[in-house]
């Protein structure tokens, strides 16, 4: 069974709750009407029989009626008793035939021959010892005709009106309601892998469905960037493991052919273990840079005194002081994780001196300058040509390829331009050919 969508079961809901409270509406109308017409009945009693009671007098034992007195008056009857209840004036309403009572002052209801009528009765003393009773009837009305004509008319317009409200508000729930279509339909599409680079379109303003969908595109863009970073993984390792894998199988046959003395074996395991060593570099340092395109990689952040670091660094290198020249500003801090700086500042150095004249000598600078921290590496060697300097960050690219067996796999430069973004840093390259490369680390002096 298929149950009705949201939009369908709000308006529904609201549908149902409108109808509701127009029955309470017309009822409340009715009650008031019904209500307010017998109030206005009983004042228009009471007001017709006091405007009579001043028309009442007695002259010589006679009673008298003044030309004002009225005995039919907007539906009022105006009845003149004697002190012992025989009428004196007036005519009783022909289907009044109940024997009422005389009560002075009172309005009540009395039901006569199947017609309620209100009844009110005032004692007029006119000397010492009698008087009179002047009694007022008046039929009570019955439903206004203004009252039947609007329930007749709500009856028929309101049906009309809340057909058009359902339509309506569905119409409003089915456009607010958009956006979730929208993400469910690019989910879907994100889903059979046709378009990672949809987006949900956001909805102007600041309510829920805004802020669903921008979440939505938020987590779109790191599914993006998971599928392109293990689709740039994947690529990277076939293509870069191709070759030492062929060399190790070569290495297998050689030695199934021709290994027969122990010194060829041993040759031929040196090369195998020469090669997956490399396999295993290549392939940490793959998923190191992976992780940090990721941002999965697992961060500790500090407070970091740059400087302490920084000579701490250059202390550890296999190298004399002679030709590792470290000028450190005292005294400089920043936000960042150490074992990420720690391997950037290592492969910069590592590249100077694999890049580097032999012998020649390698200058790290710690300094500040404005709202920067600059971290600089400057080697004497080979340099780098004006039009490959835009690439040396690229994976895999070697400016020197005849320097490929001692300059790794080509991923170190990228590994640091990464970890500078992740420090919210940049790197920068000054190269002149045969004159040396400076690379410097740009940090922000306040924390990313």
């Amino acid at each position: 069974m298929r149950h009705p969508s949201v939009k369908v079961r709000i308006t529904i809901w609201y549908t149902l709750l409108m109808i509701l409270m127009a029955a309470l509406l017309m009822g409340f109308l009715f009650l008031v009407s019904g209500s307010v017409s017998t109030q206005t009945a009983m004042d228009q009693l009471d007001q017709t029989v006091r405007d009579n009671l001043s028309c009442v007098g007695m002259a010589e034992n006679t009673l008298q009626l003044d030309e004002n007195f009225r005995f039919y008056d907007n539906g009022v009857y105006t009845l003149v008793y004697s002190q012992g209840e025989s009428l004196l004036a007036g005519q009783i309403p022909v289907g009044f035939t109940a024997d009422e009572p005389f009560r002075n002052g009172l309005t009540r209801p009395v039901d006569a021959g199947g017609t309620r009528y209100y009844v009110l009765d005032f004692w007029l003393p006119l000397d010492w010892e009698s008087g009179v009773w002047v009694r007022g009837l008046l039929e009570a009305p019955e439903n206004p005709k203004v009252l039947t004509n609007f329930m007749a008319i709500a009856l028929i317009i309101l049906p009309v009106f809340i057909l058009f409200s359902a339509l309506g508000g569905y119409l409003i729930a089915r456009r607010a309601f958009r956006p979730l279509d929208q993400i469910t339909s690019t989910a879907a599409a994100i889903n059979e892998a046709a378009d990672l680079s949809r987006r949900v379109d956001v909805p102007p303003g600041n309510n829920e469905f805004a802020r669903l969908a921008s979440t939505f595109n938020q987590m779109f863009a790191r599914l993006e960037r998971s599928f392109e970073a293990e689709q740039q993984f994947t690529a990277d390792a076939s293509h870069e493991l191709r070759t030492p894998v062929a060399v190790i199988k070569s290495a297998c046959e050689y030695a199934e052919k021709y290994g027969d003395t122990p010194e060829e074996q041993r040759e031929t395991l040196a090369m195998i273990h020469r090669q997956a060593d490399k396999m295993s570099a290549l392939i940490g340092q793959l998923l190191s840079i992976t992780r940090l395109d990721q941002g999965t990689d697992t961060s500790h952040w500090e407070t970091l005194d740059l400087s302490a670091w920084a000579r701490e660094v250059c202390g550890e290198q296999p190298c004399s002081p002679q030709r590792l020249i470290c000028r450190i500003q005292p005294d400089l801090t920043c936000r960042g994780d150490r074992a990420l700086l720690t391997r950037l500042l290592q492969n910069l150095i590592d590249n100077a001196f694999k890049y580097g004249k032999p012998e020649g000598h390698v200058w790290v600078t710690l300094s500040r300058s404005g709202n920067e921290l600059l971290l600089s590496v400057k080697d004497d060697g080979i340099g780098i040509p004006a039009q490959l300097q835009d690439k040396v960050w690229q994976r895999f690219f070697q400016a020197d390829p005849s320097r490929s067996e001692a300059g790794g796999a080509g991923l170190g430069l990228a590994m640091v331009a990464q970890i500078a973004r992740v420090h919210g840093g940049f790197m920068s390259l000054e190269s002149s050919p045969g004159l040396g490369s400076t690379f410097t680390l740009h940090l922000p002096a306040h924390a990313p």
